[in-house]
Order: C-alpha cells, then sequence, then structure tokens
C-alpha cells in the first residue's frame, strides 16, 4: 500500500462518499465534512472521523485541525459557490494538495484560478470508460492522456495469441502504432517487454496509443 495519507473529504454525495469510504478501507486517514447530517450519518463507522460542519466556515475548518492534513478532495458538484469558496480556504489553510470535482468547464476554470491543485470530471471519466467499453469490449479500462490519445489495459485478442511483439510490428507507421507498456499474466507484470516475448492466451496487455489504434488492436483476428 501507499503511504498513509491523511485526507479530509468535503461534501458527501455519491461521489464523495464512496471516495472517502474507498479511501479508508484502504488504510488512509479519512476526515469525512458534510452539512447535511443524514449524509454524515451514512458515512459514520466507515471513515476515520465524519463530521458535519459548514465547509464554507474557515474556522469551523480550523477548528477540526483541517491544517494538518496531506490531501483534501472537494466532492461538491452542484452547489458551486461552496465547492469554490471550500477550495480557497482548503488552500488558505495550508492543505499541500487540493483535488475539486468539477460540474462543467467554467466550474473548472474557476477552480484551478482559485488555486485546486486538481481539478476532475467523475461523470465525464465514467462516461467516457463506458463507451470505451462498449465500442470494444475487449478494452477493459483507459487513461485519457489527450484528446485522442490514452493508455488502455486489453484483453489480448485471439489473433495476437501466440505471436511475438516483433510478429506483430508494433509502433508508428506499422501495422498497429501502439507500444506495449506491459503484459499482466495471471499475477506476473512484465515490465517493458521485450520484443521477443510471445502473447499467451489469457495476457493483459497495457498499451499506449492512438484511440482509433488501440481499438484495431483489440478487435485483432
Amino acid at each position: 500500500m501507499a503511504a498513509k495519507k491523511q485526507v479530509v473529504v468535503v461534501g458527501l454525495g455519491r461521489f464523495g462518499s464512496a471516495l472517502a469510504q474507498t479511501l479508508f478501507a484502504m488504510g488512509h486517514d479519512v476526515l469525512a465534512l458534510d452539512k447535511d447530517e443524514r449524509s454524515v450519518q451514512e458515512v459514520s463507522g466507515q471513515v476515520t472521523h465524519a463530521v458535519q460542519v459548514d465547509v464554507t466556515d474557515e474556522q469551523a475548518l480550523k477548528d477540526l485541525g483541517v491544517t494538518n492534513f496531506d490531501v483534501a478532495i472537494v466532492g461538491i458538484g452542484t452547489d458551486i459557490q461552496s465547492s469554490v469558496l471550500s477550495t480557497v480556504l482548503l488552500k488558505r489553510l495550508g492543505i499541500p494538495y487540493v483535488i475539486a470535482r468539477a460540474a462543467n468547464s467554467l466550474h473548472a476554470t474557476t477552480l484551478s484560478k482559485v488555486g485546486a491543485d486538481k481539478v476532475v470530471f467523475p461523470e465525464q471519466e465514467a462516461g467516457e470508460r463506458l463507451a470505451h467499453s462498449l465500442a470494444s469490449p475487449n478494452v477493459l479500462d483507459f487513461l485519457s492522456v489527450a484528446s485522442d490519445y490514452n493508455i488502455s489495459t486489453v484483453v489480448a485478442p485471439k489473433g495476437l495469441v501466440g505471436q511475438t511483439l516483433v510478429d506483430l510490428r508494433l509502433g508508428a507507421r506499422h501495422k498497429f502504432a501502439v507500444t506495449v507498456l506491459a503484459i499482466r499474466r495471471g499475477r506476473d507484470l512484465i515490465l517493458m517487454p521485450d520484443r521477443s516475448e510471445r502473447i499467451r492466451d489469457g495476457d493483459i496487455l497495457v498499451v499506449a496509443g492512438k484511440d482509433d489504434q488501440v481499438e484495431s488492436l483489440a478487435a485483432a483476428t
């Protein structure tokens, strides 16, 4: 497990509460905050501490000791004013790394301008993952790196089994313009595999490339 961190999660809607509980299950100390008592009660016992508080009250946040935390995650989605103000206060209180959830592009721009270290669009990212999985069932997951470039995990299609990476003619100007970064084989992970490595049935390939090239590789017969 990565080093244990002190994380404060602000806003306990579906996104924030799931995040808080998952981080706690991973072994991190989690302080979960929301102005709604019911939301706080629903995660109580599944995080380190859950507190009902006005998350836009600087003194209240200070009294809770958030200045001692490593990371803050602002999960507020619809109340943009509270989202922005919470982000400002958490940065002002000295939290080194603040992640904020954005509802739209204007919200994201505002969060970045007031100091958020990272802005996320959970609904958009979930939608993109679903779209990719529907378009190409062999693509298990993907991480968008640029507008049309991603890192994906792909179940090795039957058409690749038995061939080496040399046989597959991978790379720019070749049959599949992708790079194989790793191969997961059962419990083993082969990082930066040698080009003589032969693909086996059941292998999961971690590949980088443009969307269409990844999908072409995943559909190989």
